[in-house]
């Protein structure tokens, strides 16, 4: 969750991710934001975000992307 919260991070170093849940629904994270992270979540976590993956509540707060991210994990073993 560490490496998720630092890639949040260096994108939005104003918001709260701890907290917030609306990334996506309160337009904190726009189409570039998301491009980027899928990028970075793939670097750090080496897992692939399928397309019927990006779905604003997997990406509306830094618990769900880490939630979807385990998933993921998990689905690679």
């Amino acid at each position: 969750m560490d490496d998720l919260m630092n890639i949040l991070q260096e994108l939005h170093p104003d918001v709260d991710f701890d907290t917030e849940t609306s990334l996506i629904d309160d337009k904190i994270l726009d189409s570039f934001d998301i491009v980027t992270l899928i990028a970075e979540i793939s670097d750090t976590y080496d897992v692939a975000i399928p397309a019927q993956d990006i779905v604003p509540e997997n990406f509306n707060s830094a618990q769900a992307l880490y939630a979807l991210i385990q998933r993921l994990e998990e689905e690679d073993d």
